[in-house]
């Protein structure tokens, strides 16, 4: 396993901890302890801690390390609001934009993650899931717009990918990235804008319905 893959693996793990509440607000994310905790060297911990700055999701103060930040509600709406807005408009110029090669691989690969979903294999389907979205970044030809869409979802990657711990969710996005698939296959600008904006919409109702089911078993536990 390359250190890259080891990086990315350990900074999803500690961001699902953060999010099911492991590690409180406030709290200092020690590196020797994460290290033995994950069964790694202290360097990929430094890595990863570095790569979840990026995304607001912890802090990285003077003097005091990796600290647990505290994402407010309003926070999260406004950066979701954005990957929407950035996000639909990067799947109305892929709709006018992408070439045939492009549309093929697109095609192919939302085919692919229809087994992924079935077999309930959400790991592998949160992976291609990201390069879906890139490829669609990226079919909107304009690099700036790219960018932009590629830092935001940097600031909400745990949260989207927390969102498939929700029982049932891989097959319902799924099912709405066919209507953005089939849009943008067909040159439907509009259509394509409007089932971005909807898809990405759906993702947050989906992370604070994950939210509210963690808060309730802590209740009951």
């Amino acid at each position: 396993m390359s250190s890259v893959t080891t990086v990315d693996k350990l900074a999803d793990n500690l961001a699902e901890a953060i999010l099911a509440g492991e590690f409180a607000p406030g709290a200092r994310l020690d590196e020797q302890f994460l290290a033995q905790r994950y069964s790694v060297s202290r360097t990929p911990v430094r890595e990863a801690l570095r790569q979840l700055a990026t995304t607001g999701l912890i802090e990285i103060r003077p003097r005091r390390g990796a600290i647990v930040a505290s994402v407010t509600p309003a926070q999260l709406e406004e950066l979701f609001v954005a990957m929407a807005e950035i996000e639909a408009t990067c799947a109305r110029l892929s709709a006018l934009s992408m070439n045939p090669t492009e549309r093929r691989g697109l095609q192919a690969l939302h085919e692919g993650m229809k087994l992924l979903a079935v077999r309930g294999d959400t790991a592998a389907f949160a992976d291609a899931n990201h390069h879906f979205h890139t490829m669609i970044y990226k079919g909107a030809h304009n690099a700036l717009l790219a960018d932009m869409a590629m830092a935001t979802r940097r600031r909400l990657s745990p949260f989207r990918r927390a969102q498939f711990q929700l029982e049932g969710r891989p097959p319902r996005s799924q099912a709405e990235h066919e209507l953005v698939v089939s849009a943008i296959l067909s040159g439907d600008a509009a259509g394509a804008h409007s089932a971005m904006l909807h898809h990405v919409t759906l993702i947050e109702k989906s992370f604070e319905e994950l939210c509210l089911d963690v808060q309730s078993q802590d209740r009951s536990a």
